[in-house]
């Protein structure tokens, strides 16, 4: 059996991945503990906004650890 943290990581990944912004497809999705971490760079705190909503509805039910950096 899959655990939920690893298919949410999965579901986030998936969503940036697939995003119209090509800024998010480079982001990086890691599950630590019972948070799932967003990481990487890009160029705007509407982009980084952008990647929190793209897997908002993925992390429901896990703390969403935002820690993109803008550059």
């Amino acid at each position: 059996m899959t655990h939920p943290t690893t298919e949410v990581e999965s579901k986030a990944r998936t969503a940036l991945a697939s995003s119209p912004i090509f800024a998010l497809r480079d982001l990086t999705v890691e599950v630590e503990g019972d948070s799932l971490l967003i990481s990487g760079h890009v160029d705007s705190f509407y982009h980084k906004q952008l990647a929190q909503e793209a897997v908002r509805d993925v992390a429901a039910d896990v703390q969403l650890v935002n820690t993109v950096a803008v550059d």
